[in-house]
């Protein structure tokens, strides 16, 4: 069996993005592999969330990470602060890693520049704390967004400079992993970027039917085309984008063929986008509210998680310790 590994940070409630970037993967891959799925709550430090705030999320995503149907008999779930662990690899390895690699990756660049006041250590090491969490249990499989593929490929840099720097062959070199497929990037409903919490452009998985029809109700349309088969405007090949991962070939067949004849209409692209929305996550809204409730059942997830998740870890700090020339007296 091959090692799976992959996590989401605790930031809020799990949104469409989630769910096609990562947690249908998570499902589809826990009875063929050895899967670890964590909740990244140092991953989410680097924005100072509210502490007051910060467990409450971690039991949401913990709720819906379940919800979604990931097996805790099946695959280790677990919470990162609770593998101490993580830490001190994530040390280890910033001991080989360059501050000229890290300010150019794309997410520090970006998040810097929306964000001057918040420059901080943690935004800056954010690939190698990913890189931890990776290769603490020597993943060979990383099922990430396409976001998420610049941050895997430079795991992959880390553990081979490691490898090379000891001459070992320790660290294996991960790689992303969604069925054979193009990685998957949702965008936001708002005409730009990507799906995501922090740009309030997001479908949550637990909201409610009629909030996801308003919202799509107010994305972002114009005129139609005025000539047949013309180019999409970004905005509008966002809706598309969303209806051929969620509708039927046959419905996203239709509307192409609408757009392409400058017949589209878009009431009925966002009605039909807006149900088939609906039938994807109505059956994990409902899950949602079975669970969030159960204290018991969740505790007893996350304490079997870190224990099982901590017996892998010791063995990966152990070794690499070793390695490093780290020894007692």
């Amino acid at each position: 069996m091959d090692t799976v590994l992959s996590g989401i940070r605790s930031t809020g409630n799990l949104h469409l993005g989630n769910y096609y970037g990562a947690l249908r993967n998570f499902t589809r891959m826990q009875h063929e592999n050895k899967c670890f799925f964590f909740i990244a709550d140092y991953h989410s430090l680097t924005t100072h969330p509210d502490p007051k705030l910060l467990h409450s999320n971690v039991k949401s995503v913990l709720t819906e990470y379940l919800a979604a149907g990931i097996d805790p008999e099946v695959s280790t779930i677990y919470i990162q602060s609770d593998v101490p662990e993580v830490c001190e690899l994530y040390l280890l390895l910033n001991m080989h890693v360059y501050l000229g690699e890290l300010s150019k990756t794309v997410s520090f660049k970006e998040k810097a520049r929306k964000h001057k006041d918040n420059v901080n250590a943690g935004l800056l090491t954010y690939p190698t704390l990913m890189a931890a969490d990776i290769l603490l249990h020597n993943a060979d499989k990383v099922p990430v967004g396409k976001d998420q593929e610049q941050h895997l490929e430079m795991t992959r840099k880390f553990a081979r400079r490691f490898n090379n720097l000891y001459g070992v062959e320790y660290f294996k070199e991960p790689v992303a992993y969604n069925f054979g497929q193009e990685l998957i990037k949702i965008p936001g409903l708002d005409g730009s970027g990507k799906m995501g919490k922090s740009e309030g452009n997001c479908i949550y998985l637990d909201e409610e039917p009629k909030s996801i029809e308003k919202k799509v109700k107010r994305a972002l349309t114009d005129e139609g085309p005025k000539a047949p088969n013309s180019e999409k405007p970004d905005y509008i090949e966002n809706l598309f984008t969303i209806l051929r991962v969620v509708s039927t070939d046959e419905v996203v067949k239709h509307f192409e063929e609408k757009w392409n004849t400058c017949e589209i209409r878009y009431g009925d692209l966002k009605k039909q986008l807006a149900e088939d929305i609906i039938k994807v996550t109505d059956p994990i809204r409902e899950r949602i509210k079975d669970i969030q409730n159960d204290d018991a059942y969740l505790h007893r997830v996350a304490s079997q998680g870190a224990e099982k998740a901590r017996e892998s870890a010791r063995k990966t700090l152990a070794e690499v310790r070793e390695i490093m020339g780290i020894t007692k007296f």
